[in-house]
């Protein structure tokens, strides 16, 4: 073999020392997506220290820059985004106390419009810049498109209601649980029967005919639910029904939870 195959044989390619984009859990990206009027698919073009007083409450550990993008696509927003806009952003420092190298990393933002200044945005915070990635540009692009789909499950604040029905033979029965939240009413039902599992469905309307199968994880439905419902079903809610009634329902919830999963598992 000869000296320049030798060298090229063991030089690692560039997609082999290029880092792995980092993973984000769906919660976290919905929690942003959530709270940000606009996002962002975009180049860094430049980003720059920014010192003195207007670095003064920067936390330790973190530098402040000012960082110029060069804009690839609004992914949502109300209207038009200049081809390049800038932002400030609190970068932490690695353990040799220096900024990342943030030039030409293509990045997602989600963030807000600057009223004083058309070029300008604001991020919704400090995480709200994500390294960009084929799958966190899908993941993105899908719950922007569910926030913004007609009948979209609203916000789970807490529980209305909640009641069992016992059925005509033992371990058979009807759970009925009513959550209150920003919207629409969303309910749960869980039904019992004999020699079979347990089956649970989520109705987003008043009709429960209507209602739907367990949502798949990492969908919207799903962050609804299982980063929205409390962890347990208040005990003055239960302190009117029958105490075999009462576990039946708490273990019905237990059940509707276990199903859905850690919100940020």
């Amino acid at each position: 073999m000869t000296a320049a195959a030798l060298a090229v044989a063991a030089a690692p390619s560039a997609a082999a020392t290029r880092p792995a984009a980092p993973s984000y859990r769906y919660a976290d990206v919905a929690d942003l997506a959530i709270r940000a009027p606009m996002v962002i698919d975009g180049t860094i073009r430049d980003a720059v220290r920014i010192k003195g007083a207007e670095a003064a409450n920067v936390a330790a550990g973190y530098v402040r820059l000012y960082v110029t993008l060069d804009v690839v696509a609004l992914i949502r927003g109300p209207g038009a985004v200049p081809p390049r806009v800038g932002y400030l952003y609190d970068a932490k420092l690695d353990s040799q106390g220096d900024p990342p190298k943030l030039k030409k990393q293509r990045v997602l933002l989600f963030a807000r419009s600057v009223v004083t200044a058309s070029d300008q945005i604001q991020l919704v915070s400090n995480g709200a810049q994500l390294t960009w990635s084929p799958a966190t540009e899908a993941t993105v692009r899908r719950i922007a498109a569910d926030i913004a789909t007609a009948g979209a499950p609203p916000a789970i604040t807490g529980i209305t209601n909640a009641f069992h029905a016992a059925g005509t033979l033992p371990g058979e029965g009807e759970t009925q649980i009513f959550l209150k939240t920003s919207g629409h009413p969303i309910s749960l039902s869980i039904v019992r029967k004999q020699d079979r599992s347990p089956v649970w469905t989520v109705s987003l309307s008043e009709v429960v005919e209507d209602a739907l199968p367990p949502p798949p994880r990492d969908t919207f439905l799903w962050y609804r639910l299982a980063c929205g419902l409390p962890g347990d079903i208040p005990a003055d809610m239960l302190a009117g029904l029958d105490p075999a009634d009462a576990a039946a329902v708490r273990d019905d919830y237990a059940f509707v939870k276990k199903g859905l999963g850690a919100c940020r598992g």
